[in-house]
């Protein structure tokens, strides 16, 4: 008897951290370059690894907000140097000047409109728009409830409150699912006006009812609970934070600044970060939680985060190497170099390495049965 040949990894959701490293190695990438072309080739491998591996979870509705935040962030961007123009460059739209007080000496209100008032506008606006899509990505395509469970235990309180704060929009986009769905087995007015005033009003109380639901729950599982602890035990810990946190703020302002001692630099900063680790270490013994079927790294989670971050690294050469094609002027046309392109390649395959996300058991259970054809 021959049948269909079994897949090659079974559906299963990846580890949300890794989908948060391949998500913030692109969003470095995009942060490194101003190039219009790179930056819409990291947009098109966020939309595609969204497409690709994208649930059924609720989460995963709100990556088209990101989308419409990032358009919005591009077209406020091109209006705010249409409105505040910079001096120089080709004139293409003459628009009268507003004069200002003198107290505002340097501000300009209106005046002529220049291509490269208009092309910096759309450049930055477009590179924290693809920040923002990349980082609805990893939003979308990763588990809120397994992110928190691979939390630190000595951060576990803040992972607590990051978690709830990372998974607003994705409950908003629930929401407004949930209430058009509702309001559309009902009569009445559908109005612009009249019909988002019904909108709004029980999507903000629903998310509010479930965010109350949401801290009561983790208030009942003793989330931020911590045993009891001697004054001395406080204090070390606190101390060793302090320092930490100390030595990682000298140690990075020294390294970007060049005219600071060395000694300050890389040493410092070491410092800082053993200090660091060893307060979290202090920290997390007096956060005692079990863990259920711990999530596993496995090949693919491995080659995820490490195609991101090679993204990111990647990037960074291009413009070290070649700044002109990083950071493109405004009166030539942006070009990319074989670099460039692997910085889009390179994480985008490492995307389709993930297996395809389980189907949740509410829905697997209702999908028909099978239909046996006889031979």
């Amino acid at each position: 008897m021959s049948g269909a040949r079994p897949p090659r990894s079974l559906p299963r959701d990846l580890h949300p951290v890794a989908w948060w490293a391949w998500a913030i190695g692109l969003a470095a990438a995009a942060s490194f370059t101003t190039n219009p072309w790179l930056l819409l080739l990291v947009i098109g491998v966020a939309t595609t690894a969204f497409v690709a591996r994208r649930s059924a979870q609720p989460w995963a509705r709100s990556f088209r907000l990101y989308v419409v935040v990032g358009a919005v962030i591009v077209v406020v961007r091109v209006l705010f140097r249409v409105l505040f123009g910079i001096e120089g460059g080709l004139v293409l739209l003459d628009l009268p000047e507003v004069p200002l007080p003198d107290w505002v000496a340097g501000v300009r209100l209106l005046g002529p409109v220049t291509r490269e008032s208009l092309l910096a506008g759309l450049y930055d606006g477009l590179r924290l728009a693809t920040i923002v899509i990349c980082v609805g990505a990893a939003n979308a395509l990763a588990n809120p409830k397994r992110l928190l469970r691979s939390v630190p235990a000595a951060l576990y309180e803040v992972g607590t409150a990051l978690v709830v704060a990372v998974t607003v929009l994705p409950q908003f986009a629930d929401s407004v699912r949930r209430v058009r769905a509702a309001q559309s087995l009902r009569a009445g007015q559908t109005g612009r006006l009249r019909g988002l005033r019904r909108l709004v009003v029980p999507v903000l109380e629903d998310a509010l009812d479930r965010s109350l639901a949401l801290a009561a729950s983790m208030d009942t599982r003793g989330y931020g609970r911590t045993p009891g602890l001697t004054g001395t035990e406080r204090r070390r810990t606190g101390l060793l934070m302090l320092v930490g946190l100390g030595g990682i703020c000298v140690g990075t302002y020294a390294v970007l600044d060049r005219s600071a001692p060395r000694l300050l630099a890389l040493p410092m900063l070491a410092l800082g970060l053993a200090a660091a680790v060893a307060g979290l270490a202090s920290a997390g013994r007096r956060v005692p939680r079990s863990r259920y079927r711990p999530d596993r790294w496995r090949l693919p989670e491995l080659v995820v985060a490490a195609s991101g971050l090679a993204a990111g690294v990647l990037a960074w050469s291009v413009g070290a190497a070649d700044p002109a094609v990083a950071y493109p002027a405004y009166d030539v046309f942006p070009t990319l170099t074989l670099t460039g392109l692997a910085v889009a390649a390179v994480p985008l395959a490492g995307a389709l390495v993930a297996p395809l996300p389980a189907v949740p058991a509410h829905l697997r259970d209702a999908e028909p049965a099978p239909q046996v054809v006889p031979a």
